[in-house]
């Protein structure tokens, strides 16, 4: 009896999903985002959120996102705590109203009060690159099946 109860604590440890370690950022803290992201509670088409995005550094190019695809800092992509990957999101510069469209391949960012983090070519069509930070709107334009 005792082994199965220790086969079965070990299995469920094992199944939990701890979050994984997210790269710096321009300007970022410490990681302060705790648990799994979940797709549970991401805003659905006609919904929007409004914060802080950041830009991720070019440390991380060339290095496996958490969706699995291959950071490139010159495509137009980003990283959401909750999103599903693959959801294609309008990124607008409140400042200066410039918009680009994203697809989420990670997670992040993991810094309180920012809300995208997104890839270096998509901060730079939105004019951010020399602050490192910018308040934005997103706009869920289309989540994947």
């Amino acid at each position: 009896m005792k082994i199965i109860f220790l086969f079965l604590t070990g299995f469920l440890a094992g199944c939990t999903l701890a979050p994984q370690p997210y790269p710096r950022t321009a300007g970022s803290s410490e990681p302060v985002m705790t648990g799994s992201p979940s797709t549970e509670n991401y805003p659905g088409p006609q919904k929007e959120q409004v914060g802080i995005a950041s830009f991720t550094a070019d440390e991380i190019q060339g290095k496996k996102t958490a969706s699995g695809r291959i950071h490139n800092m010159r495509e137009l992509v980003a990283a959401h705590p909750t999103l599903p990957f693959g959801t294609i999101v309008r990124v607008t510069n409140l400042g200066n109203n410039k918009s680009v469209e994203v697809e989420i391949i990670d997670r992040g960012p993991y810094v309180k009060e920012r809300i995208i983090d997104v890839s270096f070519a998509a901060a730079k069509e939105l004019g951010f690159i020399r602050q490192g930070t910018a308040k934005v709107r997103l706009q869920v334009i289309r989540v994947p099946r």
